[in-house]
């Protein structure tokens, strides 16, 4: 079987997993649904509701880190965590960062506000809200990132890893909502970022955010079906939202 992931493209949780799927040239097929439409069968799997959730032959399974570590372990080539126990740890870390704080910035802050919001739940954006996300936290995230990226390569070396992945991943999501990466106050991070997201891994995956973002959310599963993404026979969406 192909490897099953449950998530929307957009999801930058999604995109980090598929991005690792397609750095290891892993066949996959997607269930585009929104977290907060899940099913009650979807809730049974990932308890918290949140996405992605993997299935494949051997095991199902939520949480994004723990997915891409089983792909690691179960393809090991090409590697996706540095091999140095000492790398390993630091792209470790800044997966974590990126899960945490980033996606809590740009996620919850900025794109909830812009996009989920309106969008899932018929409300209004909190000017307030994406005031402090796009003055205060994202400069403050940009200037860690700056210190932590070098200046040519990767954070954990001349390779890609999930630290590059996780960390750019987001700002996806924050581009959706109108922010674009300031490579001149943040060369370094915001080079390493932009050299990310030009990887063929992400490229690859850039048709269906594409059409997710254009189309409304109770249309992308056939959108993405017409526009010749793998997509699952089986949904575990409803037409109904319910907040996780």
């Amino acid at each position: 079987m192909l490897t099953q992931i449950l998530g929307n493209p957009v999801s930058p949780f999604v995109r980090k997993v598929l991005a690792v799927l397609e750095y290891k040239e892993i066949k996959w097929e997607v269930d585009p649904f929104v977290p907060f439409f899940g099913d009650d069968r979807f809730t049974r799997l990932s308890p918290a509701r949140r996405v992605p959730v993997l299935i494949d032959d051997l095991l199902t399974v939520p949480d994004s880190s723990v997915i891409c570590q089983y792909l690691e372990e179960r393809y090991p080539r090409p590697h996706v965590y540095p091999e140095d126990i000492a790398l390993r740890a630091r792209a470790r870390w800044l997966e974590e960062f990126a899960d945490t704080r980033i996606a809590e910035v740009l996620i919850w802050k900025l794109f909830n506000q812009k996009i989920i919001a309106p969008n899932v739940w018929g409300t209004e954006p909190d000017p307030a809200i994406i005031d402090q996300a796009l003055h205060q936290d994202i400069p403050h995230l940009m200037s860690v990132l700056d210190d932590l990226a070098p200046e040519e390569g990767f954070f954990c070396g001349p390779e890609l890893s999930i630290a590059d992945i996780a960390v750019a991943a987001p700002f996806r999501n924050a581009r959706f909502a109108g922010y674009e990466v300031d490579v001149e106050t943040y060369p370094r991070a915001g080079s390493l970022i932009v050299r990310t997201l030009a990887q063929p891994c992400f490229q690859a995956l850039r048709p269906w955010e594409s059409t997710c973002i254009r189309t409304p959310l109770k249309e992308h599963r056939q959108a993405l079906i017409d526009a010749g993404c793998n997509v699952t026979a089986e949904t575990y969406g409803t037409d109904v939202a319910r907040r996780s």
